[in-house]
């Protein structure tokens, strides 16, 4: 049962609050558990979006102290308190923020673009907390020494868009943005841009091409590295909303504060997303490196277990992209090292659980053919690979397979992803980890991504592949059905 959100109380001035472990009925998904608040403090209010809320829960103090200290600083306590990139690829944003060279005008970029399966963290954020975003980008530009912000928000997300275009205009209006903001001599100004609803921007420098007004195609890196060539050919840095999220509380508490949560290598919060087949799917603030997957599965502060008492069988860690997880992962401990050392990643923040009565080939087929409409068609091995690996896999799946269709994907996926692709380990196999990241021949990780679902499912649901294939001396099997699709 939903029930309305208790009176919350702050608990050493640390975003640790009173919760009501349940859903936030106007956050929807968002489920009220224990545990740091650094960037969910003011979900349960149903005002949060807007200015005055904002400001009377401490909004736009950080970038009041920001602003009368220096730049470098600002960039140093950032650099201080590790704070990984909530995007995807978990690289420190204060160590990226470093790559600028001293060219201007310079640019940043926020990505918005939510879309990786099974992800929707960033847009509660956006549609939540829309001011706490703002003044996360405010920091960013002081800090970096520029005075143009693009944000960039998914085609889809519409009411993120309104929240946040009406945040702006709050903020321009109270003269928190524009020239001469909060009364000094610093001009910052912020952008909206909505997306037209392809995965691909997702990726930083197809995303630039989009904001520059061209098809969403990704750059070859080098030389077209975002902080030396990116928005115009100029230094951008580009970030995730929830990364730029949280600068707010951290630049009120401090770096020794913030990193009293999560473990030492990742210090902090993030938030997760997930969904499929637990109890209570939804959105969750955990700490980073100290929560395992068995926890967030079968905790009562989260999942609350598998649906129906089932029996878990696979999940995916870290969105559609990510390389399958198994019951041999579950006392992993929710950390971007951890999980890729063990064959997979953590990505966009999205967990999708799957039990016993999932069907291996028809997940693997759902993934594989997001992936292969999603394909922009820069890069061969992708264009022509994720589409054969779908009509493949359709093969299969309708009944109509090869005995050799099994080892023909794996060799399509080769040819897009040499391997050994990484995967998880098996220990009552005597089987080990291949660690993450994959090798790839394309210019994004796009094509790689669709190789993710077909190696692990493969790997560990092989004879659930070869039920589907017919026995080709069987005589009641359909020759010309055989046939289809080769």
């Amino acid at each position: 049962m939903v029930r309305q959100s208790a009176t919350r109380r702050e608990s050493g001035g640390l975003g640790v609050t009173t919760h009501t472990n349940d859903y936030v009925p106007h956050a929807a998904g968002y489920v009220d558990n224990e545990g740091p608040k650094i960037v969910t403090s003011r979900f349960t209010d149903r005002d949060s979006h807007t200015l005055e809320r904002f400001e009377a829960t401490g909004g736009y103090r950080s970038i009041r102290s920001v602003i009368a200290g220096s730049p470098a600083d600002a960039a140093q306590l950032v650099k201080d308190a590790v704070l990984l990139g909530r995007g995807g690829a978990g690289f420190p944003a204060g160590v990226k923020w470093g790559f600028m060279p001293p060219v201007w005008p310079r640019y940043l970029v926020v990505n918005g673009d939510e879309s990786e399966p099974g992800t929707y963290k960033d847009r509660l954020l956006m549609e939540q907390d829309p001011h706490q975003l703002i003044e996360g980008c405010l920091i960013t530009c002081y800090a970096l020494g520029l005075n143009m912000c693009f944000l960039y928000v998914r085609g889809e997300m519409a009411l993120a868009q309104e929240r946040i275009a009406t945040a702006l205009n709050e903020a321009y209006e109270a003269g928190y943005i524009g020239q001469n903001i909060f009364g000094t001599d610093v001009g910052i100004d912020i952008v909206l841009h909505w997306g037209a609803g392809a995965y691909i921007v997702g990726e930083e420098t197809a995303l630039i091409e989009s904001l520059e007004g061209n098809r969403g195609m990704p750059r070859l890196k080098p030389p077209f590295f975002p902080a030396a060539k990116g928005l115009y050919m100029k230094p951008t840095i580009v970030n995730n909303v929830e990364t730029l999220s949280n600068l707010p509380w951290l630049f009120q508490h401090g770096s020794a504060a913030y990193k009293q949560y999560g473990s030492e290598k990742s210090p902090g919060s993030r938030m997760l997303a997930i969904s499929g087949h637990v109890n209570r799917p939804g959105v969750y603030e955990v700490e980073q490196g100290v929560v395992t997957f068995r926890e967030l599965f079968y905790g009562d502060n989260y999942c609350q277990g598998i649906r129906d008492g089932n029996d878990l069988k696979m999940f995916i860690p870290g969105g559609g992209s990510a390389p399958w997880f198994f019951e041999d992962q579950l006392d992993l401990k929710i950390e971007a090292a951890d999980v890729g050392a063990a064959g997979s990643m953590l990505g966009s923040g999205a967990i999708v659980v799957m039990d016993e009565t999932t069907d291996a080939v028809k997940a693997c087929l759902r993934v594989v053919r997001f992936f292969a409409r999603e394909s922009c068609g820069k890069c061969t091995p992708c264009r022509e690979g994720t589409t054969w690996e779908e009509q493949i896999l359709q093969r299969i799946y309708d009944g109509h397979g090869r005995p050799e269709d099994i080892d023909l994907l794996l060799d399509v996926g080769s040819q897009i992803s040499p391997g050994p692709y990484p995967v998880a380990g098996w220990e009552s196999e005597g089987m080990t980890p291949v660690a993450f990241p994959p090798k790839q021949t394309t210019i994004c990780p796009l094509g790689p991504s669709s190789v993710a679902p077909i190696t692990s499912a493969i790997r560990r649901f092989r004879s659930e592949f070869e039920a589907k294939i017919p026995d080709p001396d069987d005589s009641n099997s359909d020759s010309t059905n055989a046939e289809v699709g080769s």
